[in-house]
């Protein structure tokens, strides 16, 4: 992966960063293609556990780079009906390995989105959540899909809607964030966090993780024995 996004594991920690501060972490082609190895990475390693997103500066995501293709065109081959849809871990890749996301600033468009995917978010106190589709005429896809199964119906028609942004504080209201830390805090207690998650069972999250999401989908008799199915292969 280039510059655009940097990869570091310690121990069964992986920490995913958007690097390119200059541009608040805004996704380009090449930032793209980043996030794609880099969450490929997390997903294919057996000694990464959890993972960690966060941003490089003062964003953790700004969203698209309008400038670039609005962070996908060109990236994928073949026409419009050949190009994959769930094609990044934002668009709905299925990793059932726990994510943190350490939310360090402007969270925006493509970045919320990623943090709507995460099973926990942390924010800094500087943090600002939102998306901004609706004052640029560009509907929000998979936000619209997902926010809704988030937080309240009218706190993500709000969101979504208005195009307004929000504070930390009432991302927390809301329950779109679990904690909000003071900045300088933030690393140490996603760190934390994932300090607590690594201490348990992986194969165990993975199965939970997995039924959590898939139960959604499915009446409650056929998501127990799907869960009992997968239960016997451990």
């Amino acid at each position: 992966m280039g510059d655009e996004v940097r990869y570091e594991l310690d121990g069964h920690v992986a920490t995913i960063t958007y690097n390119r501060p200059d541009a608040l972490n805004a996704i380009n082609g090449a930032m793209r293609v980043g996030l794609n190895d880099a969450f490929g990475r997390f997903r294919d390693d057996e000694d990464a556990w959890v993972a960690i997103v966060t941003g490089a500066g003062r964003a953790f995501c700004a969203g698209a780079d309008m400038r670039d293709g609005a962070g996908s065109t060109g990236v994928f081959p073949g026409t419009f009906w050949e190009k994959p849809t769930a094609n990044s871990f934002e668009s709905g890749w299925e990793i059932f390995k726990p994510v943190i996301a350490a939310v360090n600033g402007h969270c925006l468009g493509y970045g919320l989105t990623l943090v709507t995917w995460c099973d926990f978010v942390i924010a800094s106190e500087r943090a600002e959540f939102g998306y901004p589709e609706a004052l640029l005429g560009v509907p929000a896809i998979v936000g619209a899909i997902r926010l809704p199964q988030r937080i309240n119906w009218q706190y993500a028609m709000e969101l979504l809607l208005t195009g307004e942004r929000i504070d930390a504080a009432r991302a927390h209201e809301i329950g779109l964030a679990g904690w909000v830390v003071p900045h300088d805090s933030l690393m140490r207690e996603a760190h934390a966090l994932a300090d607590r998650l690594v201490a348990a069972s992986p194969l165990a999250q993975r199965a939970m993780k997995e039924m959590a999401v898939r139960s959604q989908h499915l009446p409650t008799l056929e998501a127990i024995r799907f869960g009992e199915t997968m239960r016997r292969l451990f």
